[in-house]
């Protein structure tokens, strides 16, 4: 009798042509972000003649009031809402992941998730009604709870992914050695837990940082961000103002998005999985 031999399952890789077509995206995702850094530093004001480098444009931005203030309300903005919705996030971590059962959990992973799936749009909509209804006016409250609650998701994300990395028996032997549960949490699960947090806060902060749709709609006078800034300007053409403010996103961006990526990584590297056996 024939033996059939099992076929090991071909990686996407190995396709011909995969090489070309992620060439292709990447160049596509990439390129317009490199013209958008180098034509920033263009001593010419129009943005398509390369007129030698230049920092007048960087000065300029720095020295901008409108622009200082847009700044100002994104940082704020960016810094409360992180840190509330890191809270929020890191109790709903801790009660789906280390707390009992309960009917309905895994709709309530769901429903915390949610946010990640629909189009922002729909949320924006969502909030400016909930808002009108309630009667409040818009302002930076607004976009400060709008930003938070939008930013729950991105925290949640890595902390329950450390989470379920962290081996649970390291808490119950606190309990054996008669920790408190307050006191195995502050010694032992929070410190084995904060890289997941650091990730976390990093990518709300960076999500409330850049976010547009969201704060159009729900941002009083004089309470606009720095993206609406940026949009608000463009109305008037690209110019290379609006390409250093926009570099100096991107950068801050890349920075914390790669800094919350080496955080998550290096607290991984501590911590044995939950499932392995000594």
């Amino acid at each position: 009798m024939a033996i059939l031999q099992r076929k090991e399952p071909h990686s996407l890789i190995s396709f011909r042509g995969f090489g070309s077509v992620t060439g292709l995206c990447l160049f596509i995702l990439y390129v317009p972000m490199l013209v958008l850094v180098v034509f920033s530093f263009n001593a010419n004001r129009a943005v398509t003649v390369w007129g030698g480098f230049s920092l007048q444009w960087y000065a300029k931005a720095a020295y901008n009031g409108g622009l200082q203030n847009a700044a100002w309300n994104s940082l704020v903005v960016a810094v409360i809402a992180t840190i509330v919705a890191t809270a929020i996030a890191t109790a709903a971590a801790l009660a789906t992941g280390r707390g009992q059962r309960f009917r309905g959990s895994q709709a309530f992973y769901m429903l915390v998730n949610l946010p990640l799936m629909l189009p922002e749009i729909i949320i924006a909509v969502g909030t400016l009604s909930f808002f009108a209804l309630l009667g409040m006016k818009l302002s930076l409250l607004t976009i400060i709870i709008a930003h938070t609650v939008f930013c729950i998701p991105f925290a949640y994300l890595p902390i329950r992914s450390r989470l379920e990395t962290m081996d649970a028996r390291l808490e119950e032997a606190a309990s054996d050695l008669y920790a408190s549960p307050l006191d195995a949490y502050r010694h032992v699960t929070m410190p084995l837990l904060m890289p997941g947090i650091i990730s976390g806060a990093m990518l709300a902060f960076v999500v409330s940082l850049d976010d547009f749709i969201i704060t159009a709609m729900v941002a009083g006078a004089g309470s606009g961000t720095l993206p609406v800034y940026v949009y608000t300007q463009l109305k008037q053409g690209v110019t290379p103002e609006i390409n250093a403010i926009s570099t100096v996103l991107l950068a801050v961006s890349i920075v914390l998005v790669a800094a919350s990526y080496f955080v998550a990584k290096a607290g991984s590297k501590h911590v044995r999985p939950a499932t392995e056996q000594p």
